[in-house]
């Protein structure tokens, strides 16, 4: 069984996926000194058993590298997985110091679109794919181009987001976005290769100026929108989709097996009625499970 989950850390994101291999991946962190020490704990116990341990952020904002440092220092970042950039920030703050450490070090791995790396991507006797996939940058695309010199001035860090889709043999997919703004990616829509996925991850937290294109949704036809925690006032709620709501659910966990997303929340009081009920999941956090919906084998594990 692989599982998914997605804190709920306020205006941030922060993630983990716990591998059916023997892989463990954190994607991004929005840690602070109230939230710090629990979270870290469960980083550290549920990768445990996991010999390939990798940290990816998606792109160089306060909100999605917070509190790095003491996530470093309590659990050790080998392989820091990050979009190559030079970006500067007129106030630094430990954590972007600490960012820029890990970025410029051996531990880092510059990603782009279609990069390939053992056990990221690729196989081998020692242990299987992680089954995810880079899908953007194209570090040639003019419009990336532009995003990075941005970055690089200090002027924006959202359109360098790297874009990361997670797919299991047989069963579900997950899509990140980081904070690509709509506009952004009307722009590229045609240079990603955007295939079916179960669950997305929306863009900017959610808000309306990451709202994901009708091109995107068009191609991606995803089976759940999470929608992540900025102010509700900010947010677009996607009529016509199947969404979960961070701010209303708090955590959001996701155990992938069989051909099904069983979803729990740290809210027992949230619930939707576009899940299926099963009952011998019953408990005080489960939300309901989801069949998942595959027109292609898809590739990895």
């Amino acid at each position: 069984m692989a599982i998914v989950k997605s804190f709920s850390v306020g205006n941030g994101d922060m993630f983990y996926i716990k591998h059916s291999s023997d892989n463990f991946t954190i994607i991004d962190c929005n840690l602070n000194e109230e939230n710090k020490d629990e979270i870290i704990s469960e980083l550290v116990n549920e990768s445990r058993s996991k010999g390939m341990k990798r940290f990816i952020c998606t792109h160089p904002d306060q909100d999605h590298f917070g509190g790095i440092q003491w996530l470093d220092d309590e659990m050790p970042i080998h392989n820091f997985y990050v979009v190559k950039n030079q970006a500067i920030k007129d106030q630094e703050t430990d954590s972007f110091i600490r960012y820029c450490q890990l970025r410029d070090s051996n531990k880092a791995y510059y990603m782009e679109k279609g990069c390939t790396r053992k056990w990221l991507n690729e196989g081998d006797h020692e242990r299987g794919s992680s089954g995810i996939s880079v899908l953007w940058p194209n570090t040639k695309n003019t419009h990336f181009i532009e995003a990075l010199k941005n970055c690089d001035t200090g002027e924006s860090y959202n359109n360098t987001s790297a874009v990361i889709r997670y797919s299991i043999e047989g069963n579900a997919s997950f899509l990140w976005l980081g904070d690509l703004e709509t506009d952004f990616m009307e722009n590229i829509v045609d240079d990603i290769d955007l295939k079916k996925t179960t669950v997305v991850f929306a863009s900017h937290h959610g808000r309306y100026s990451g709202k994901i294109p009708n091109s995107w949704l068009k191609k991606l036809d995803p089976q759940i929108i999470v929608i992540g925690e900025a102010p509700s006032r900010h947010l677009h709620y996607y009529t016509g989709y199947k969404t979960l709501t961070q701010n209303k659910a708090g955590d959001i966990v996701m155990h992938c097996v069989d051909g099904k997303i069983h979803f729990y929340t740290s809210n027992k009081d949230y619930t939707v009625a576009h899940l299926n009920d099963e009952k011998s999941l019953e408990s005080d956090h489960y939300l309901g499970s989801l069949d998942v919906e595959t027109e292609y084998t898809l590739e990895n594990m």
